[in-house]
């Protein structure tokens, strides 16, 4: 059985439309050549965010402006780049705010970081105007009720790529919401009115779908498993864990199946993500199936197809958003405070993201998982050691998603070892007084764990989907 690969292997596709005011051309006949060789630059700097640029050409007027809305539009873009070389009218690129369907990014990127005030003349002079029409765009968008957001620069500047950058890896994120499927299988933890989540509300809100699946879905998977295949993802799970003395070789080759079962259901029902909880009772086939999901959940995860349990939804595709930032994402919650220390002990006894391991993840075994039918293998690691950031999805009175979100630093420390992916996690403050602030965001039980310091990436989703971010931290 061959491993699906997700969507996180389609590049965000990049609309771009470069333009100036027509009437300059015949006043100064070496503007425009110097103004398209900056929108050839252009074009070789976005390619080289691993993105599908298309080019709607060089615009001089509104008459061109709107055939350029058209091509963008037809071309079912995730981001618009208008990139303002010089002075040029609003009438020029409201068609294509409008028209395209995808959130636009306004540039103003002059040739070098300052012009030759000696010897520049009107023309020259010119190709450091980009940053005249701004004011105008802005106007504009506000009235014809388009999001203004823009990035200005110069051509070199990599303060100004980094920020572009940053609303490209958001298109992509965006996209992958959009386009994504959800898995949903089993039932809700019992009692966890948190997680209990409207289904029209993630396309609603988000796009993409969320496949309601069963879990006799998966049992007949499982049991359609090959030996070949079940040997072959024990090999991989030696390879990539150490595995624990206590480890029964009996649940470990349960784990193995499952985790083959769920590839092929992953496969068959095209999902780009997985909530997961199913109680079971007596040692059933059910039980033993919510019970197996660790292994297969982690190395999923691991690949782009984030998976968790208690039915966590919102917390799957908080995973997503993280995991496609390239930040990995483990399901997490609130575990103890070590007041010495100053930390905030925090990690699941679950499915983790073993790309952001700080060591070899291990297989630990376990007579029962705590509050949960059944037993079996647990995944067992620190996230690696360095900044971090928390991100969930919280839902609202009124039923709308917003982004929550901290940054913190995972530092070493002593770990229970009890088979949960457990990180201890400074904000700098008294961890009583963070751990009020976060609960009080309104994020619910669960969020995903991811490395590096994400908030100005966040802010860029947050512009793209409308959603609103709620930042936390304790001064």
């Amino acid at each position: 059985m061959t491993a699906r690969t997700p969507a996180v292997a389609r590049k965000p596709r990049i609309g771009l439309v470069a333009g100036g005011l027509g009437a300059y051309w015949p006043q100064f006949p070496e503007l425009l050549p110097r103004l398209r060789r900056s929108a050839a630059r252009v074009t070789e700097r976005l390619s080289a965010f691993d993105a599908e640029v298309v080019d709607a050409g060089f615009i001089s007027d509104a008459e061109e402006g709107a055939a350029a809305a058209e091509r963008l539009r037809a071309a079912d873009c995730d981001l618009i780049v208008g990139f303002l070389t010089t002075y040029m009218t609003a009438t020029m690129l409201v068609p294509v705010a409008q028209r395209s369907g995808a959130p636009v990014l306004l540039i103003n990127l002059q040739p070098s970081p300052a012009m030759d005030h000696a010897s520049f003349d009107t023309g020259q002079w010119l190709a450091y105007c980009g940053a005249c029409p701004l004011p105008e765009m802005a106007n504009a968008f506000e009235r014809v009720g388009v999001p203004f957001r823009s990035v200005s620069g110069h051509l070199e500047d990599e303060r100004a790529w980094e920020r572009i950058g940053r609303w490209i890896r958001a298109a992509g994120v965006r996209a992958a919401l959009r386009g994504g499927r959800h898995g949903l299988m089993g039932h809700l933890y019992p009692g966890m009115y948190d997680v209990a989540t409207d289904l029209t509300m993630v396309p609603g809100q988000l796009g993409g779908h969320v496949e309601v699946v069963e879990f006799d879905d998966l049992r007949v998977r499982v049991e359609e498993a090959r030996d070949g295949d079940i040997t072959a993802q024990l090999d991989r799970t030696r390879e990539v864990f150490d595995i624990a003395a206590s480890v029964d070789e009996d649940d470990l080759r349960w784990a193995a199946r499952v985790a083959v079962g769920l590839d092929r259901l992953v496969a068959d029902f095209d999902l780009d993500s997985l909530a997961y909880y199913h109680r079971g009772l007596n040692g059933e086939v059910h039980e033993r199936l919510g019970a197996g999901m660790i292994l297969g959940s982690s190395l999923l995860t691991s690949r782009g197809v984030p998976a968790c349990g208690e039915y966590e939804l919102r917390t799957s595709l908080a995973m997503l958003i993280t995991d496609r930032l390239g930040a990995g994402g483990s399901f997490t919650e609130l575990q103890a405070l070590d007041f010495t220390a100053d930390v905030v002990e925090m990690g699941h006894d679950g499915p983790g993201h073993l790309a952001i391991s700080a060591r070899k993840p291990l297989l630990r075994g376990l007579g029962v998982y705590h509050g949960k039918r059944g037993w079996g293998v647990s995944v067992e690691f620190d996230v690696r050691h360095g900044p971090v950031t928390l991100v969930g999805l919280g839902q609202t009175r009124d039923g709308r998603y917003r982004l929550i979100a901290a940054e913190g630093e995972v530092v070493d420390g002593p770990h229970l070892e009890i088979g949960n992916t457990t990180s201890r996690v400074s904000f700098g403050c008294d961890p009583g007084e963070w751990t009020d602030a976060w609960s009080a965001s309104g994020v619910g039980h669960h969020w995903a764990l991811a490395t590096g310091a994400l908030l100005p990436e966040l802010r860029a989703l947050a512009g793209l989907t409308g959603l609103d971010l709620v930042e936390v931290a304790v001064r």
